[in-house]
């Protein structure tokens, strides 16, 4: 009897560590509009045969041959179908497992037509396209077994030869995959759903990083799944190199790397969860300079390692590349712990001369110390009342190497600073917010940057965000250097852009002036990525308001709100800089004491400056254009 609780995944076998590297995807899947004749079409299998016809078997999900018979079918709840036959995995349940993969074929014709139902397992219950051995197109079913009609476009591989998989390697609920009639032709009977180039899709910020798919077509990509992008973790800086990772919601570690926290390019997977289900967790990369794990061969050759925890979330694992992050290998001596609860974030404490690991669980962070990344003691210190995704890293204060202060930041946002000694944390502050965005959530700084130019860097996940019939979903905030400063007698974290951001500046005009009440002012009428930066004195019962395509940033002579509720200052508001991307703000205040980081989609048309209850002085208003930092 099939069960559809998505929740109960059973164990997949044989799914690789990370996909092989493949074509980039299509940059557009419109139909051609050559006014020529389409071609006539193709067809590559509608198993109607008695056997595979020359398609290469393994496993024992498939049998000698296509499923027959409409009472067979009918039985099996399957429909759609067309013919009398399909290809499919679940003639003996959703237990068995393997693949059949066709014969080479030319690509001959735009498009490659296909049914599809079963699991919707990405790589793991799937139709796929080969090239080369790479997967470069994959489908799935939709938890359903009445067939989706879907198609590719290939066009970029014209004339190259190819072959289909058909895989299946989950064994638990769902764990099976039909497949029906599969087509070369011009004229698909269902296009593509992807039809916008890639990064430069309607309601793709430009400035904000954000995740692609490889190889699936799927609009609103949900959790799990190829395009979808949430918590930050393993952030580390390497020789030259800023490298992100970020969850696909505990089933990979996505992967990209920039030289200038601008500029991304978007790597395959760094690693996947072991089996279906296992999980990959959030986590932390440190460079093991010292090889003291022993993991790298070669002194010479530091292993970057990536910790992370299982779905049972008492499993801490790691796993851990020699060659700059771009291949990953599971250590075999996994879990390296076994401790509730999971999101393990380890560093190097120099004086002490050991590796700390702050891990989550009970509500507390529990701190562990290890000699070598491999074997780890429990110091019995735990901070209480915590919540998820630890980050910790010292910052001087006001500038003062000889006053530095250790961070402590939560999933949440909150921070504290105190005292660290190795092994217990002192806090010496209440916790406070370093955003106030309603859309800021799993923060982390990337690591090692001592080897670089020092700077504490931070990035945070913009959750909840909303992408309307696109390939992708969810975003990252633009990176922020930390500062800490005393504002009110208190040590306060300060979050500014990097510098780096200027690297997008495209063109930009200033104006000088007095708003008064009734006389706003436009300062774009078209749409675009923006940064606005100003020097303000807001008069003591007037309000500022910027509208940013139908969103309102409010500014008083003390606070600022952008939909996060009035924001108190220390003292008046002086500056403000606003980055404006297609469907995310962030606003900074007086050098970052607040910062306010949110998701939108624009109801408006223009981006204007006015006044209510009083003046307000600009001295100056800075409207910058930027450019896409895809390039």
């Amino acid at each position: 009897m099939k069960r559809r609780d998505l929740l109960r995944t059973g164990a997949a076998t044989g799914l690789a560590l990370s996909l092989p590297p493949a074509a980039a995807p299509p940059v557009s899947a419109a139909p051609a509009s050559s006014g020529r004749k389409a071609a006539s079409d193709l067809v590559i299998a509608d198993f109607e045969g008695t056997d595979w016809n020359g398609w290469t078997v393994t496993g024992d999900a498939f049998g000698n041959g296509p499923v027959h018979g409409g009472q067979q079918l009918l039985s099996m709840d399957v429909r759609g179908y067309r013919g009398d036959g399909i290809a499919s995995s679940e003639r003996a349940g959703d237990g068995p497992t393997g693949t059949i993969t066709s014969p080479p074929f030319t690509v001959q014709r735009r498009y490659i037509s296909y049914g599809v139902a079963g699991g919707d397992y990405e790589y793991v219950t799937c139709l796929n396209l080969l090239v080369d051995g790479q997967v470069v197109r994959t489908a799935t079913g939709r938890t359903s077994d009445t067939f989706k009609q879907g198609s590719w476009d290939v066009a970029e591989f014209a004339g190259r030869r190819a072959q289909l998989q058909i895989v299946d390697t989950a064994t638990g609920d769902w764990g099976h995959v039909l497949v029906d009639h599969i087509v070369q032709t011009d004229e698909p009977e269902t296009p593509p759903l992807s039809t916008q180039p890639l990064y430069r899709e309607t309601w793709r910020p430009q400035v904000h990083f954000t995740a692609r798919q490889w190889a699936m077509d799927r609009l609103e990509p949900g959790q799990r799944q190829e395009g979808w992008l949430n918590d930050l973790n393993g952030l580390v800086y390497y020789e030259g190199e800023y490298h992100l990772f970020a969850q696909r919601w505990n089933k990979c570690w996505i992967h990209a790397v920039s030289p200038d926290l601008v500029h991304w390019t978007e790597l395959r997977p760094a690693f996947f969860e072991e089996s279906l289900g296992s999980g990959v967790q959030s986590g932390s990369i440190v460079i093991d300079y010292r090889n003291t794990s022993g993991l790298s061969p070669n002194p010479a050759t530091p292993p970057m390692v990536a910790f992370w925890s299982r779905n049972d979330n008492r499993s801490q694992c790691l796993s851990y590349s020699l060659d700059k992050g771009r291949t990953w290998k599971y250590y075999p001596g996994n879990p390296i712990l076994t401790m509730a609860e999971r999101d393990p974030k380890v560093f190097r404490y120099e004086p002490g001369g050991h590796w700390v690991m702050f891990l989550y669980g009970d509500g507390a962070y529990h701190v562990l110390t290890s000699p070598d990344l491999l074997h780890w003691t429990r110091t019995g210190n735990t901070i209480p009342n915590s919540f998820e995704c630890p980050d910790f890293f010292e910052l001087p204060l006001d500038g003062n190497a000889a006053t530095k202060k250790w961070v402590l930041v939560q999933g949440n946002g909150d921070y504290t600073t105190g005292r660290f000694d190795g092994q217990r944390f002192t806090e010496e502050t209440s916790r406070q917010r370093s955003d106030a965005g309603l859309n800021f959530y799993a923060t982390q700084t990337w690591n090692n940057t001592e080897t670089g130019d020092g700077r504490r860097i931070q990035a945070a996940w913009m959750r909840d965000g909303a992408y309307p019939g696109m390939p992708f979903n969810q975003q990252v905030t633009i990176p922020c250097e930390l500062k800490l400063r005393t504002i009110g007698g208190k040590p306060r974290l300060v979050r500014t852009p990097v510098k780096e951001l200027d690297l997008l500046r495209r063109s930009q005009k200033q104006w000088y002036g007095t708003l008064r009440p009734g006389s706003p002012r436009t300062l774009s009428s078209a749409r675009g990525e923006f940064r606005i930066t100003a020097e303000v004195d807001v008069s003591a019962q007037a309000t500022l308001r910027f509208d940013v395509f139908g969103v309102p940033i409010l500014v008083t002579r003390q606070t600022v709100d952008a939909g996060s509720g009035p924001q108190p200052l220390a003292g008046p508001v002086t500056s403000l800089d606003v980055v404006i991307d297609r469907t995310s703000i962030e606003v900074f205040a007086n050098d970052g004491e607040v910062s306010i980081s949110r998701c939108y989609l624009p109801s408006g048309g223009a981006i204007t400056l006015g006044a209510s209850g009083g003046n307000a002085e600009l001295r100056p208003v800075v409207t910058q254009t930027l450019a896409s930092a895809w390039r």
